[in-house]
């Protein structure tokens, strides 16, 4: 079920962080230089301070059929980080952006490892 819910989504969460880069400017080279001090502080940008869907609708269609296996995911992902489940299962717009934060955390890991690895 991870591995599912990884594969599908996962490429989303990495093309709302390059888009986002994108969208940056001239404030790019910034934010590509914080990556390597403090990569949880862009994530906190990217995936914290704006819904990445808005509308049950959307989220609805997003999700398609894996809601089940991405609320099986959000649910193991905060038991083990945060001891307790807190993510309202009723609203799909809040399931998807729970989702989006939780996978942006390994997409900007995975994007700091390749800028470290060109730096290197």
């Amino acid at each position: 079920m991870q591995e599912t819910v990884e594969r599908i989504f996962l490429p989303h969460a990495i093309q709302h962080l390059e888009d986002w880069l994108d969208d940056m400017g001239d404030a790019k080279q910034s934010y590509l230089e914080r990556f390597l001090d403090d990569p949880m502080d862009v994530h906190h940008h990217v995936f914290n301070t704006d819904d990445y869907i808005i509308g049950n609708y959307r989220a609805k269609e997003f999700l398609g059929e894996y809601a089940f296996d991405v609320i099986e995911y959000i649910k193991d992902y905060e038991q083990i980080n945060f001891g307790e489940v807190s993510t309202d299962f009723s609203s799909p717009e809040k399931v998807v952006n729970m989702l989006m934060y939780i996978l942006g955390e390994i997409a900007v890991n995975q994007y700091s490892d390749e800028l470290e690895n060109e730096v290197a």
